[in-house]
């Protein structure tokens, strides 16, 4: 669905993608085949649109495709076994009732918060449960998620592959659990709609920075899990994240798509409206009982209020990353934590925790580790280590303007014309 889609027509797939598989699941249950069915459609889409146009109901033409797909390989499994001819019957029966392409029957009914509390079940393991979620719910690709979570590709991919045998397996409902199951899927729903949200708002590879479809499914899914759940303050925490994070979105790029570091954004675009929501919703949270997404929320909205770089409570978000630190060891934290104790004691201490995380493996393929060595050396007036740094980072990331940004960054370095550049965290978020 990548190369073969034009810039205009990716976004508008990724929204139908799992619409369409949450309905195909829901009336097949068969996950696995309604996934390949859906991918079917998606290719067919992609292919045929460009030249035909969009259909009236693009959702519609997706779900009768996918379903003669499904319908073809039934009727190819039916001529296999050699089954009865009613059933052979019944099946052409079922497929006359498929709406038209731009009918509007195909579904209006929105399935994709079934889909995810299915992908989160808990016959699943949590990892490969996010994978799976990632995949079907997000939309994100096999390598992406890999590089989410810091392990080849292939890893990854073996990890979605036994998800799907085990949803298949157990035979997991396709519902929203009732209110005594629902404590148990919201970590894992939480996590997902996390990452995929993180993608959409700062893109692992590709020529955009940002991949808006993706932020704001997640944070339409968000709403839907706080309506489930008002009260859970780790649901609370992370919609506010969201809104507080996606507040700042405008100003992260200039108008040639490049990145805009937090110190020289325009903080006048960053959208009011947004950040009130969020700030309300940290309201309703206990700051005693914070969980990561509110501890989170919090560094977010510490950045949001502050009218200028100069005047970010910068003690108070190195306070809430070692709260945060407590609880889980993610590297980006650590990183993150690093940045914000260079912010208030000087880049040579940041630089230093910055040398215990080069040991963790999981930074091996990973550019931002090197970005921030970039930056800290760079405050430091170590230019030529910040050049040598910016140049490795640039090297390392699959994400164009995250390339052009760094290497930008060493050629200014090069010619003495060097600034400051606190760039936003990513993940603080």
């Amino acid at each position: 669905m990548t190369s073969a889609v034009g810039a205009g027509l990716e976004p508008l797939l990724r929204e139908l993608a799992p619409q369409v598989l949450g309905i195909l699941v829901r009336r097949t249950g068969d996950f696995s085949a309604a996934e390949d069915a859906t991918q079917e459609a998606l290719l067919a889409a992609a292919s045929q649109w460009p030249g035909d146009g969009v259909p009236e109901n693009p959702r519609a033409w997706l779900v009768q495709v996918a379903r003669r797909r499904l319908a073809d390989d039934r009727r190819a499994e039916i001529a296999r076994q050699r089954r009865e001819t009613y059933v052979v019957a019944h099946t052409l029966a079922e497929e006359e009732q498929v709406p038209s392409p731009d009918g509007e029957g195909a579904g209006e009914r929105d399935d994709t918060l079934p889909l995810l509390f299915m992908c989160c079940h808990p016959a699943l393991s949590r990892t490969s449960a996010v994978a799976l979620t990632l995949r079907a719910v997000g939309g994100l690709t096999t390598l992406e998620i890999a590089r989410a979570y810091f392990v080849p590709e292939a890893t990854m991919a073996q990890r979605i592959s036994r998800a799907k045998q085990a949803i298949k397996a157990s035979e997991v409902p396709f519902e929203v659990p009732e209110e005594r199951d629902l404590a148990g899927r919201l970590a894992t729903v939480c996590h997902v709609l996390y990452l995929v949200f993180n993608e959409g708002y700062a893109a692992s590879a590709g020529a955009e920075l940002t991949r808006v479809d993706l932020s704001a499914e997640a944070i339409r899914l968000a709403r839907l899990v706080h309506r489930l759940a008002p009260s859970d303050g780790e649901v609370t925490g992370l919609l506010a994240l969201l809104l507080l994070t996606d507040a700042r979105r405008l100003a992260r790029t200039d108008s040639d798509g490049g990145i805009v570091p937090l110190d020289e954004q325009d903080r006048g675009v960053w959208d009011p409206r947004l950040v009130r929501e969020g700030c309300a919703l940290l309201m309703a949270t206990t700051e005693g009982e914070m969980g990561p997404y509110a501890i989170q929320a919090r560094i977010a909205a510490t950045h949001d209020l502050a009218p200028t770089v100069e005047d970010t409570d910068w003690s108070r978000i190195r306070e809430l990353y070692e709260t945060l630190l407590v609880m889980s060891d993610n590297p980006m934290a650590r990183l993150s934590h690093a940045i914000a104790v260079a912010m208030v004691e000087g880049p040579a201490a940041g630089l230093r925790l910055l040398d215990t995380l080069a040991k963790d493996p999981r930074w091996a393929e990973s550019h931002r580790l090197g970005a921030a060595r970039g930056h800290l050396f760079e405050r430091a007036g170590d230019r030529a280590s910040a050049i040598a740094h910016y140049r490795a980072a640039a090297s390392a990331t699959a994400s164009a303007p995250e390339r052009s940004y760094l290497l930008a960054k060493a050629a200014k370095l090069e010619v003495g014309a060097g600034g400051g550049g606190v760039r936003e965290p990513v993940n603080d978020d």
